[in-house]
């Protein structure tokens, strides 16, 4: 079966965007150019890719299943040329990187700066985003590496995972709760459960680590507030609201006098840090060296 790579490619943008007005954008091709493009790859397959609706398509079974083959040549094609873009002197390029608000600013900064100052014509690409979105970007081709706290229940076996930096989460404080560390000699994680607790929404890393510290501990704490950003999480631990779990890092521009540590008895699993990437997606030499800076630092 000969088809004309142009049409596989105008599905990949259609079933990526699932909008045929988008794809079309994208291609700089006018939207009846991608509808008949569609038209001749259904009729050359003789299969339907998509269900049409009033304003919205999506994909049949054949559809996702042709997505699924055709998603990582593409990803494969795209890598291929920013490699070429690339000089081996790294005079030019890109890296593209995912991860959150929290590792950006408490722990990458200092990298980004270091890579910046070394390789100044190479762009970095930063896309904010939670571990599991981070990780859906990966496996989309939209990102080159993932930064996360380990351990992820979102990893799949098509990753490859460095662990490069150890990080210790802390239970927390703010001034109306210090009492605690003066009602008793220890703290146990049995006695936080009588108090209002503040965590990040579930969708998150540090959540699932908080969820099952207190599954394997045998406590019940349903948190009272639920956040998307742990700068937040802080300061309404500051003013009050409740406890929270933090790693220790994010506490380091605040005063011991508006938030403290409670020293529970119990130790709390250090996590670490990790860069995830796609085993079959080769990596260009900018992300290399990226990765070679975290991982000796």
């Amino acid at each position: 079966m000969d088809i004309n790579f142009e049409l596989y490619k105008v599905f990949y943008y259609v079933a990526t965007y699932l909008s045929f007005s988008e794809a079309a954008q994208h291609l700089y091709i006018s939207q009846s150019a991608v509808s008949q493009s569609i038209k001749n790859l259904e009729e050359k397959l003789n299969i339907s890719l998509f269900f049409r609706h009033t304003k919205q398509i999506q994909l049949t079974q054949e559809g996702t299943l042709l997505l699924q083959h055709i998603e990582p040549a593409f990803h494969l094609i795209k890598t291929g040329e920013r490699n070429l873009q690339e000089t081996l002197s790294l005079e030019r390029g890109e890296i593209r990187i995912g991860a959150s608000d929290t590792i950006c600013r408490y722990y990458l900064l200092p990298f980004f700066h270091l890579f910046h100052e070394k390789y100044p014509k190479i762009q970095i690409h930063i896309t904010n985003r939670t571990s599991p979105k981070s990780i859906q970007l990966l496996k989309q081709g939209q990102i080159d590496v993932s930064i996360i706290h380990l351990p992820n229940p979102y990893i799949t076996s098509q990753m490859t995972v460095l662990p490069f930096k150890k990080i210790q989460d802390v239970f927390i404080a703010g001034k109306p709760f210090f009492s605690l560390l003066y009602q008793k000699n220890q703290i146990f994680l049995k006695d936080l459960e009588q108090y209002p607790f503040l965590m990040l929404e579930k969708n998150t890393a540090t959540r699932h680590f908080f969820d099952t510290l207190c599954k394997k501990q045998k406590i019940q704490i349903s948190p009272d507030i639920e956040l998307g950003s742990i700068d937040l999480l802080v300061e309404l631990c500051k003013i009050g609201l409740g406890l929270s779990l933090v790693p220790k890092e994010c506490l380091r521009d605040f005063s011991p006098q508006d938030i403290q540590i409670l020293p529970v008895k119990e130790t709390i699993p250090k996590r670490q840090l990790g860069i995830v990437y796609l085993n079959h997606v080769p990596l260009s030499k900018g992300t290399q060296e990226w990765i070679r800076l975290l991982t000796q630092s």
